[in-house]
This record gives C-alpha cells, sequence and structure tokens, in this order.
C-alpha cells in the first residue's frame, strides 16, 4: 500500500531558470504548465491555455505517464502543476524535473526518476543546458527525457535538423546531462530523507 498524499511540492533551477511544481493526487495523471507573467523580459499577459502552453503540459504529463506506476493506483488522479517562475531557456526539462522531484517527494511509486535536459549545436560546438541567448541564436537544439537507471529515453524533441554523427553528439551530452541531474535529485531526496529522520527522532 502506498501513503495517501494531499499536497506536494519542488523548486528546481537549472542555470536561471527556476521552475516550481506542485502535485496533489492520488488521481489519474493531469499536468498543466504556466509561465509566470514576470518569468521573462517580455511582460505581456499570455492567456491560460495558449498552444505552447496546452503542448508543453502534454509533453510534460506524457513523460512522467512513462515513469509513474499507475497501475498501483487504479482510478486515481495526480495533479501536476508546474509554473515557470524565472526563464532563461531550457524551461521544458526544468519543468520535468521539478515535477519529478516533487512526485518522489509525495511517495508517488516510479519506475525510476525521469530526468531531462536539452542540448544545442551552436557554432560547431555541443552546448549542454542553452541559455536563452544561445537557445535564440537560432542554432538546433534537443530536448531528452530519460529514466537513468534503464537508460529508457521517455521524450525526444528536436527543433531542427541534423547531421547523424553532429545528433549523436548532441544526444549523448543531453543523456549526460539527465543523468547528472538524477544524481543531484537522488542528492537532494536522501538529504530531505536524513532530515525528516531526524525530525522524528529516527
Amino acid at each position: 500500500m502506498y501513503p495517501c498524499f494531499n499536497f506536494s511540492s519542488a523548486v528546481f533551477e537549472m542555470g536561471n531558470t527556476k521552475v516550481i511544481a506542485a502535485v496533489y493526487g492520488p488521481r489519474e495523471v493531469r499536468c498543466e504548465y504556466s509561465m509566470a507573467n514576470f518569468s521573462t523580459g517580455d511582460r505581456m499577459r499570455k492567456p491560460k491555455g495558449d498552444r505552447r502552453s496546452t503542448e508543453i503540459s502534454l509533453v510534460i504529463r506524457q513523460t512522467m505517464e512513462a515513469c509513474i506506476l499507475t497501475h498501483l493506483m487504479p482510478r486515481s488522479q495526480i495533479d501536476i502543476f508546474v509554473q515557470v517562475l524565472q526563464a532563461d531557456g531550457g524551461t521544458r526539462s526544468a519543468c520535468i524535473n521539478a515535477a519529478t522531484l516533487a512526485l518522489a517527494d509525495a511517495g508517488i511509486p516510479m519506475r525510476d526518476l525521469v530526468t531531462s535536459c536539452s542540448a544545442g549545436y551552436l557554432n560547431s560546438t555541443a552546448l549542454l543546458d542553452l541559455n536563452y541567448v544561445e537557445d535564440s541564436a537560432g542554432g538546433p537544439d534537443v530536448t531528452v527525457g530519460i529514466l537513468p537507471k534503464s537508460d529508457k529515453v521517455t521524450l525526444l524533441q528536436m527543433d531542427a535538423k541534423l547531421p547523424m554523427d553532429t545528433f549523436e553528439n548532441v544526444m549523448q551530452l543531453a543523456i549526460e546531462g539527465c543523468k547528472a541531474v538524477a544524481t543531484y535529485i537522488r542528492e537532494v531526496l536522501l538529504e530531505n530523507t536524513k532530515q525528516l529522520e531526524y525530525r522524528r527522532g529516527v
């Protein structure tokens, strides 16, 4: 039997990108993505449910469904709300990582921690976790999500064509980034568990 929970949250930062994720449930998996009006230099209000937000919500939901053991919680729903507090590129990956951290903190049973990272190719160089300036330069980039223990790819998005050898280099860099993020998340969860045990006198 897995513990019932009502709410868990996590803040995750990748470079200058900052995301908060909140998880409610148990219910079937739903996901809602939004960007705070102040998260970028452009202060235009974006209507809730715009096309980009809907697409990113779907990507996050599908990525999370690949790791959550939903069969252990039949007829349940998990609400995942992610909001970008500060955007400097890599928001999709930061949202997935924040959601993973919140799900793990909530005690949701998962196959593995799903982690995400993006890598791009700019000026004949493969770059990990592109910032806004690098991303805006127009080079191709790849966003990857993996289950690190099994190396199973749960997300692969590419916004431009790349020669196969360049793609392999960029993809490998993104996978290495995902594994580094997974190590970091495991360390954070272990430290959190130790603090909880200490508070409870275990």
